[in-house]
């Protein structure tokens, strides 16, 4: 009998966990901004360490949260302001079974550091209007 309690109350922890990240995702894309793209992690030959997420454009700054997690603050932020897209490219062979052929991963630069972002075709003219559109420093 003992056994069968600790099993309900895992559970019930488990199934309160999982809708905290589904509550969290719907509480994110209910307001408005809010895109669908995946960042890299880390750098694997086997065209792995890609994690999927969502980003929401607040101002110069665009936040990144990971999909499954309980986290209310991004986990990246990308400023607009010296971002440089250095290139753009379809997933290769080994990053297909990840991302979606019809994806576009841009290489991307900001300052010293590099990142690696796969989106929609349409948000990653979404996403280029948003760079494109920064005002100029004031000098």
């Amino acid at each position: 009998m003992r056994l069968l309690e600790v099993v309900a109350i895992g559970l019930v922890v488990l199934l309160a966990l999982m809708a905290g990240v589904f509550s969290r995702r719907e509480l994110f894309a209910r307001t408005k901004g809010t895109v669908e793209f995946y960042v890299r992690l880390y750098q694997r030959p086997d065209g792995r360490g890609w994690a999927p997420g969502f980003g929401q454009f607040r101002g110069d700054e665009l936040r990144w949260f990971r999909l499954f997690s309980l986290a209310l603050r991004p986990r990246r932020r990308l400023s607009r302001r010296g971002l440089i897209v250095e290139s753009r490219r379809a997933p290769t062979e080994q990053e297909a079974p990840l991302i979606p052929a019809e994806w576009v991963i841009l290489r991307c630069q900001s300052g010293d550091s590099f990142v690696e972002v796969a989106m929609p075709r349409k948000t990653m003219t979404g996403f280029l209007s948003w760079l494109e559109s920064v005002t100029p420093y004031s000098t």
